[in-house]
């Protein structure tokens, strides 16, 4: 029997659809593009493991193990994962604080929650963070990550490096005297260089070249810089055997804040990954597998000696441009890896740490993403302000507040979106204003007796509108004898929505008026008859049409039942509600 009878679709990976049609045209094709990205990965790895305050293998170590497990379980088809730059700034400050031990522990915390995302189906969910949240934390993460280059990149000697961005900065122009010429050459002829292949030639890995380019240089001339053997003593030749350190209890309550962190970055970075993966190759990813197979890795990627990984959109882009078919083509890309590490291991000690710091700077700027900032400044106030908040907390204050912070706004924005498609108005008195007079169904055409008033919600009654709900019934100055909801336009309502009616009901029975709901859908006529509310305003109070509505207003005010309007649209039956 096949294995992919034993997975849930949700949940499965997909190597496992590849599998039963893998031929020897695919294996090729993988086999050319996992060796380019490969190749391609190599310098970015060690860039990011030493930005984040390690020595260079733990970068390797990361895109091995992490990015063989990312294609192996994932839910996407040629997605490539490894060390990525929005880590950078959460990793190095976990270090800073715990040490190695406290990365572990946190990026394992932060496998687990990936994990009980994916399980919980959350995917989805994840892929609807605002535009202006996700641009302000990848523009503020660029900022801090070009700021922590500004002293490897001009070769500054500054004995302690202050925590703040502002005080780092204040550092760099005390420092400026420090500037040494070989270093800031190094560092921005590589800058210069990555830029220009990119541009002259797109297919050709400008980092690997800028990062071959400098070392052969330095070498060549003897510059006297700074390398990865001078500082770190060189790489070993081989994978750590599995271990952990020690655990501290302690840190274990201040670990869950930079592991929420960690795992949304994660999330958030693999799936938007996944969704331009898709754009590209006309597949569709499954976002669940995908968490459940990024929770995984991550926990793998520490146990051997590795950082946090998620799915890299640039390294998954020249996967799909290198002509990859499968999650075959990012497994390939991980061995690939591990071979360079078991013969070029020596001469990694050679590579300038300028060079590194320069291939950053271009990894920054192509971050920034710098028109989408600009143009977001011209988006209504609320976004502009979301947008802003979460930079500048990302560059100020720390990138853990950011998220959170950032969450919060994205929650507080969907609020703010949903109750302004939530219209509510008291339609009695502006008849004549009515727009909707060539619909069959509306109260232009028909005759609102005195004493009745007439109130229509227009959109999702969701507690983001339950205030505009209340301010809007102040606009009763006289008790009326009957009031009628007009709820058809309503598709969904939620718990403080029902709040909301039930405290109207309870008003309206002590002033003496009479409530009357007309246009009840599916759902909101559920929720009703669950919470009991159905009952409490009683069954000749709930209609499915205006009509009716307005005939039990009459026989409220004691008025005889009006005339159908023609055409006449046929009324929802008080039994055929209650059979709903």
């Amino acid at each position: 029997m096949s294995l992919l009878a034993f997975v849930p679709e949700p949940f499965r990976p997909k190597l496992l659809d590849a599998i039963p049609t893998y031929d020897r045209r695919m294996l090729m094709a993988d086999l050319m593009a996992g060796t380019t990205v490969g190749v391609v990965a190599l310098p970015l790895a060690m860039a990011f493991a030493i930005a984040s305050g390690l020595p260079p293998e733990r970068g390797l170590f990361t895109a091995i193990v992490a990015g063989f497990l990312i294609s192996a379980l994932g839910g996407t088809r040629v997605q490539i994962g490894g060390p990525t730059v929005s880590f950078v700034v959460i990793v190095s400050g976990i270090g800073a604080t715990y040490g190695y031990p406290g990365i572990v522990y946190c990026t394992l915390l932060s496998g687990a929650l990936l994990i009980v995302m994916g399980l919980a189906k959350l995917g989805a969910l994840i892929r609807f963070i605002p535009f202006p949240v996700t641009t302000g934390f990848t523009t503020g993460i660029a900022v801090v990550i070009f700021t922590t280059q500004v002293k490897d990149l001009f070769g500054l000697r500054i004995e302690t490096m202050p925590e703040g961005f502002i005080e780092k900065w204040q550092a760099f122009i005390l420092a400026a005297p420090t500037m040494q010429p070989a270093e800031a050459a190094v560092g921005l002829g590589t800058v210069a260089l990555v830029f220009v292949v990119r541009s002259l030639f797109p297919k050709v890995p400008a980092m690997l070249v800028g990062m071959v380019a400098a070392t052969a240089a330095v070498t060549a001339l003897g510059l006297p810089v700074e390398t990865i053997g001078t500082r770190f003593g060189g790489l070993p030749g081989t994978l750590p055997m599995p271990s952990l350190p020690e655990f501290d209890p302690n840190m274990l309550r201040q670990l869950i804040s930079p592991a929420f962190t960690i795992a949304l970055l994660a999330a958030i970075e693999s799936l938007l990954s996944a969704q331009v993966a898709d754009g590209m190759t006309g597949d569709r990813n499954r976002p669940n597998a995908e968490l459940v197979g990024q929770g995984v890795a991550n926990m793998a990627s520490v146990v051997f000696g590795g950082i946090p990984a998620a799915s890299a959109l640039a390294r998954t882009a020249t996967n799909i441009r290198s002509g990859a078919k499968t999650p075959v083509a990012g497994m390939i890309h991980s061995l690939v890896l591990l071979l360079l590490l078991l013969l070029a291991a020596p001469l990694a000690k050679l590579i300038p740490l300028a060079c590194l710091a320069g291939i950053l700077v271009g990894v920054a700027w192509n971050m920034s993403e710098l028109p989408h900032f600009l143009g977001l400044l011209r988006s209504p106030r609320s976004d502009v302000a979301v947008l802003l908040t979460t930079f500048l907390l990302t560059v100020l204050v720390d990138l853990s507040v950011a998220v959170e912070v950032g969450v919060v706004l994205a929650s507080l924005l969907f609020i703010k979106r949903m109750a302004e498609v939530t219209n509510i108005g008291l339609i009695t008195k502006s008849i004549a204003d009515d727009p909707d007079e060539r619909d069959p169904n509306s109260i232009t055409i028909r005759e609102v007796p005195p004493g009745v008033e007439v109130f229509e919600i227009s959109g999702p009654f969701f507690f983001g509108a339950a205030e505009q709900f209340k301010e809007t019934l102040e606009d009763l100055h006289v008790k009326p004898k009957a009031l009628i909801i007009r709820m058809r336009k309503v598709s969904a309502i939620d718990a403080t929505g029902m709040h909301v009616l039930q405290e109207l009901n309870r008003r309206c029975g002590r002033e003496g008026t009479r409530l009357v709901l007309s246009g009840v859908h599916m759902q909101p006529l559920n929720a009703m008859v669950q919470s009991g509310l159905y009952d409490e305003i009683g069954e000749e109070n709930v209609h499915g049409h205006i009509d009716d509505a307005l005939d039990r207003a009459r026989a409220v005010v004691g008025l005889p039942p009006a005339k159908r309007v023609a055409p006449f649209v046929p009324t929802v039956s008080r039994e055929e509600n209650r059979k709903i």
